[in-house]
């Protein structure tokens, strides 16, 4: 039997996700110790496998076979692009991506004026306000803190996550669109559902009910 190979974004998002595959009998020795230099941990009786990647690297390892399964955020799916499978919600890792700035910005976001948006997520900002909003911007990939941006005047508004929203209300900014509501989603290869269906179907199903 091949092993089903999962590929588990570093951090919060992989200690969440197997304390889940736990509670449905699947460990991996080693898998969440932080210091460990190992890179793929085994559980020999289900012939599964996880290794860590960073969250961007997710989906491009599942899209090419590499993972049969994928565990990333709803923003990194989008983000990426790529052509998988969104097959489960896992409902944690729960934030919102959002058009934020100042609120003297709200009347240049409502009226439809170009502007220019920064943000570490190029792709998704081009999605929404060209074809959900019909609005042309300037979009700037930025890398570092976003919200330094409208501050100095680089951007009249950010794209960015917003979890609680504090960091924008210590530096005078403010939710002034909702693009999307975010979290955590399992994915799958698209040849590794027609040849491994029935495993990685149990799977998702035995997870779903812990959920």
């Amino acid at each position: 039997m091949r092993y089903l190979t999962v590929a588990l974004t570093k951090g919060r998002l992989a200690q969440k996700t197997l304390e889940l595959f736990s509670k449905v009998g699947i460990t991996a020795d080693g898998a969440d110790d932080k210091n460990t230099r190992k890179l793929i941990f085994t559980n020999e009786e289900f012939g599964v496998r996880f290794f860590m990647a960073k969250g961007p690297d997710v989906p491009t390892y599942v899209a090419y076979g590499a993972a049969d399964l994928g565990i990333v955020g709803k923003d990194t799916i989008l983000e990426e692009g790529r052509k998988i499978y969104e097959v489960l919600d896992l409902g944690y890792g729960k934030c919102r991506m959002c058009i934020c700035g100042p609120e003297s910005a709200r009347e240049a976001l409502s009226s439809g004026d170009q502007i220019r948006v920064a943000t570490k997520y190029p792709n998704i900002a081009k999605d929404y306000f060209l074809n959900r909003k019909h609005q042309t911007v300037e979009i700037i990939k930025m890398n570092g803190s976003i919200e330094l941006a409208p501050i100095v005047g680089l951007s009249e508004v950010i794209c960015d996550i917003v979890e609680t929203g504090s960091t924008l209300r210590e530096n005078g900014l403010t939710v002034l669109e909702e693009v999307c509501p975010l979290s955590a989603r399992v994915v799958v290869n698209q040849v590794s559902m027609k040849m491994e269906n029935e495993r990685i179907t149990k799977l998702i199903n035995r997870l779903k009910e812990e959920l």
